[in-house]
C-alpha cells in the first residue's frame, strides 16, 4: 500500500508522506523513497503510525488514504479475486492474509458476488490475532500489542466497519505462528523460488501446517508482499534449516590430547555427517582437569539421521550436550 501510494502520487506530480512504524524493514522504506514518497517513521506497531498519520492529516489538512478501511482501495484489492475467477474453474476456497481485512474483504466481496459457495478463510499471525478473536467472538476483541514477525499484518485493532463486513463475507478464520510463518517463507524459496515476506507467506503456512481442511479440494492461496528484510530472511533460513533437522549443533566432551578431535570426526565420517563448524571451549566449570569441550555444527539429512548420529557418539562413549 505505502509504494502503490508513492507511486500514485509520483505519478501525478503529487507530494506524499507516508507514516511507517520504527520497526519497518529498511527496504520497504527504500521501496517508499525511491517510488517519490517521504518516509516518516513513527511509533513501535501499525496502529500507532496510523493514529500519528491521522493527527498530521488534521493538522496541516492533507487528505489521508487508508490502507484498508477505504471502499477504493478494498476495489482495487478485489481486482485479485477477478484475476482468479476469470482464469481458474471450480475453485473450492480461497485462503488470504489478514492484517486490517481489506485485502480479504475486497476479495470476498467480489467472489461471493459471483459464487457464494466459495469458501472465504482468512490467516491472522499469532502475535496479531485481534482480527481472528474478533471474528469468532461475534464481537470486537482489542489487543494490547503485537509481536510478529508478519510486519505487514501486524495490526493491533480491528475497526467496526471491517469487523462487520468480515461476518458478513468471510467463512473462517485461523492463526498461524512465527515459526510456522517462518517454515512457509523457508518452503516457497527452496521449492518454488518465491522470496516471499512473513505477512505474505501466511495463507501458505495455514496449508502446510493443517490449520485449514483442503483435503479434495481446489484451493488458491494469496501470497501477498515480497518486501522481506535480507538479514530477517537469513534468520529464518538457518532456523527452518534447523528446524527440519538439516543442522545440528553438539557440545562434546574430549580429552584435550593429540589425536582425540580425529577420532571424532572419523565417527562423523562414518555417519556421513558433514562439518560445517567446530571451537573449542574450555571455560565450562564442571570440566574435568585435562578435558576440553568441542561445539561442533553438522548437516543432517533429517531427524532419523539426527539421532544415528548421537547414538553412534554414545555408543563410543561421549559425554555431550545437544544445543539444537
Amino acid at each position: 500500500h505505502a509504494q502503490g501510494v508513492a507511486f500514485s502520487a509520483n505519478h501525478f506530480n503529487m507530494n506524499a508522506i507516508i507514516v511507517m512504524p520504527l520497526s519497518t524493514p529498511l527496504n520497504k522504506v527504500n521501496g517508499v523513497e525511491e517510488y517519490g514518497g517521504d518516509v516518516l517513521l513513527y511509533g513501535d506497531n501499525y496502529d500507532e503510525a496510523y493514529q500519528h498519520a491521522i493527527s498530521l492529516s488534521q493538522e496541516k489538512g492533507y487528505p489521508f488514504i487508508h490502507p484498508y478501511n477505504d471502499e477504493d482501495v478494498m476495489a482495487g484489492q478485489g481486482s485479485i479475486a477477478k484475476d482468479i475467477l476469470d482464469n481458474l474453474d471450480d475453485i473450492d476456497t480461497i485462503i488470504i492474509p489478514v492484517g486490517g481485512g481489506g485485502l480479504i474483504l475486497g476479495i470476498a466481496r467480489y467472489v461471493k458476488a459471483v459464487n457464494k459457495d466459495i469458501q472465504i478463510i482468512g490467516v491472522v499471525a499469532t502475535g496479531a490475532d485481534a482480527f481472528e478473536k474478533s471474528f469468532h467472538a461475534k464481537e470486537i476483541i482489542k489487543k494490547n500489542k503485537v509481536k510478529t514477525i508478519a510486519d505487514g499484518i501486524a495490526v493491533k485493532n480491528v475497526q467496526e466497519k471491517m469487523f462487520d463486513l468480515s461476518l458478513e463475507y468471510i467463512d473462517d478464520v485461523v492463526c498461524v505462528d512465527d515459526r510456522e510463518i517462518s517454515s512457509a517463507i523457508l518452503f516457497l524459496l527452496e521449492r518454488h523460488k518465491i522470496v516471499v515476506e512473513g505477512a505474505g507467506a501466511v495463507s501458505v503456512a495455514g496449508i502446510m501446517h493443517n490449520k485449514i481442511d483442503i483435503k479434495s479440494k481446489k484451493v488458491v492461496a494469496i501470497i501477498s508482499g515480497g518486501n522481506i528484510d535480507v538479514n530477517m530472511l537469513s534468520s529464518i533460513i538457518d532456523k527452518g534449516i534447523i528446524g527440519s533437522y538439516r543442522k545440528m549443533k553438539l557440545s562434546i566432551t574430549l580429552i584435550d590430547k593429540a589425536g582425540s578431535l580425529n577420532h571424532l570426526t572419523k565417527i562423523l565420517e562414518v555417519q556421513n555427517a558433514n562439518i560445517v563448524q567446530i571451537a573449542y571451549d574450555a571455560s565450562d566449570k564442571d570440566l574435568e582437569i585435562g578435558d576440553t569441550n568441542i561445539i561442533i555444527s553438522v548437516e543432517t539429512r533429517g531427524l532419523e539421521h539426527k539421532e544415528l548420529i548421537k547414538n553412534a557418539i554414545k555408543d563410543d562413549g561421549y559425554f555431550f550436550k545437544e544445543i539444537y
